[in-house]
């Protein structure tokens, strides 16, 4: 008997023992279906939890002043380095060309209020000085209009962004889009509405922000010593590391920080966050493997308990082979190949099974896309196959030692 005919053979024997064989494929579905679904279900909320993040400016790094407490520490007086200007923020976003967008921005007060005709905010409110691209790095997005131009940031035109709180108290109902408020002492043209967060957003809330062209509040508040930031916002974090090195080396050369000076400035990335949560899911990774490789060994255990019940029924079958000439190898191969057809059997079902539920809950929990988690279904058919041999080892040794004679006269 050669190979060929023993596959024929083992899936022959297969056909003939169906209810046996659904059974036995429905004990190693279950395994499959318990592996593949955790772990879909936990790369899915990866993926939905990284969206987020990314929306979130989590893949982000900023470039700022050193912040050092006052006084000294431990009787050495700190050492203090000039503040980073605006001019060198902006040969630093000229140079760059490094992965990421860049975006400069600051703070200009938490304490202003709005005007428009006989309507006034209460004075809580944050204005920010961002540039063309300060929606872009810091995930939000525009509601209604269009974000200010680089045209209109460099040349300091009286223009602005509005969150929807401000939008809410101040037009009731109006498109606010063209109208002018009061701001700063000055009025500045609404271009675009921030779409609503519903809550906090960064350290912020960003739907009680007015955000205006950085140029355009070094005019009305001149008077003001603004602390300038720069951040980069990097799409695929592999690459926030070269990112980095590359902004560092830049910075320096600005700042024209000597070698083997420490900067004298300060980079932090603000990924933190994304990467515990990582670590957590990593975790809920390992732990979903460890359930589905336990669920997987009891149904192993039961096709080997099958596969000895088969081989018990079928010693009279197996002593008219070894008459007819196949020897041990032969039958014990048969037997694995239909322990290995058995569990791949459960396995594309379990696959599928996995598939589903892994999405569906994912989707019902943190609302993640459909994936097809590609890699867990190449391990689930490894896994299969591995488990058709060790499960189909015993059985198959079993049958190939039977004496001819004696399976012969089994009844």
């Amino acid at each position: 008997m050669n190979l060929k005919e023993n596959i024929k053979e083992g899936i022959k024997s297969i056909k003939a023992n169906k209810l046996r064989t659904i059974l036995t494929a429905l004990l190693i579905s279950i395994g499959i279906t318990s592996l593949v679904g955790i772990l879909t279900a936990v790369d899915g909320i990866q993926n939905s939890i990284n969206k987020s993040f990314s929306s979130l400016g989590a893949n982000t790094f900023d470039i700022e002043d050193i912040r050092t407490n006052r006084g000294s520490s431990d009787g050495v007086k700190q050492k203090t380095y000039p503040k980073v200007t605006y001019n060198q923020l902006l040969q630093f976003k000229e140079k760059y060309d490094g992965p990421g967008v860049v975006s400069i921005y600051t703070v200009i007060t938490s304490q202003a209020e709005v005007k428009y005709g006989s309507e006034v905010t209460n004075p809580n409110l944050l204005v920010r000085g961002g540039d063309e691209n300060y929606l872009l790095v810091d995930g939000y997005d525009v509601d209604q209009g269009r974000p200010f131009s680089a045209n209109e940031s460099l040349n300091g035109n009286y223009v602005a962004l509005v969150g929807s709180q401000v939008i809410d108290e101040l037009f009731k109902n109006k498109n606010p889009i063209g109208e002018k408020i009061g701001l700063l002492g000055a009025k500045f043209r609404i271009v675009g509405t921030i779409a609503e967060q519903g809550g906090a957003s960064g350290n912020s809330n960003i739907d009680r922000t007015i955000i205006i062209p950085m140029q355009t509040a070094r005019i009305v508040s001149p008077e003001r010593n603004f602390g300038y930031e720069v951040a980069v916002s990097v799409p695929d974090p592999s690459q926030m590391d070269n990112a980095m090195a590359m902004a560092r080396g830049l910075m320096r050369a600005i700042r024209q920080d000597r070698p083997g000076e420490e900067d004298s400035f300060q980079l932090t990335a603000s990924k933190s966050l994304a990467e515990r949560v990582g670590s957590i899911t990593e975790s809920l990774q390992l732990g979903g493997f460890v359930i589905g490789f336990l669920t997987l060994l009891g149904a192993s255990v039961g096709l080997m308990n099958i596969m000895l019940v088969s081989v018990t029924e079928r010693t009279r079958e197996i002593g008219v082979r070894k008459a007819l000439g196949a020897t041990p190898k032969k039958i014990r191969q048969q037997f694995l190949i239909e322990a290995i057809v058995i569990c791949q059997m459960g396995g594309v079902g379990g696959m599928i099974l996995g598939i589903i539920i892994g999405n569906l809950t994912s989707t019902l929990l943190f609302n993640a896309d459909f994936i097809i988690p590609w890699l867990w279904m190449m391990v689930a058919v490894v896994i299969g196959i591995a488990v058709g041999l060790i499960s189909g080892y015993i059985p198959a040794r079993k049958a190939s030692q039977l004496d001819p004679i004696e399976s012969l006269r089994f009844e």
